[in-house]
């Protein structure tokens, strides 16, 4: 083999090993729905490609949790 084809083995297993999973750093924890909506509302105000789209499912999550709320009202009311 020669030398420079052994140093980008080399290279490239050392970079494999720096881009190794590392389990103590992982975040098991669920988010909260306060979370994820704050998430997900930073994203929709982006200028990323489908924040559009995030916006739009949060609306229409918002729409449907107003409606709910409706129909809880009138079914408790007396």
């Amino acid at each position: 083999m020669r030398p420079l084809s052994l140093r980008w083995i080399v290279a490239a297993l050392a970079l494999a090993a720096a881009c190794g999973s590392n389990e103590e750093a992982a975040d098991t924890t669920p988010r909260t729905p306060a979370e994820q909506r704050a998430i997900d509302s930073t994203i929709g105000a982006s200028k990323l490609p489908g924040a559009a789209g995030v916006q739009g499912a949060l609306r229409a999550s918002d729409s449907a949790a107003a409606r709910a709320a409706r129909l809880d009202s009138i079914a408790n009311a007396p």
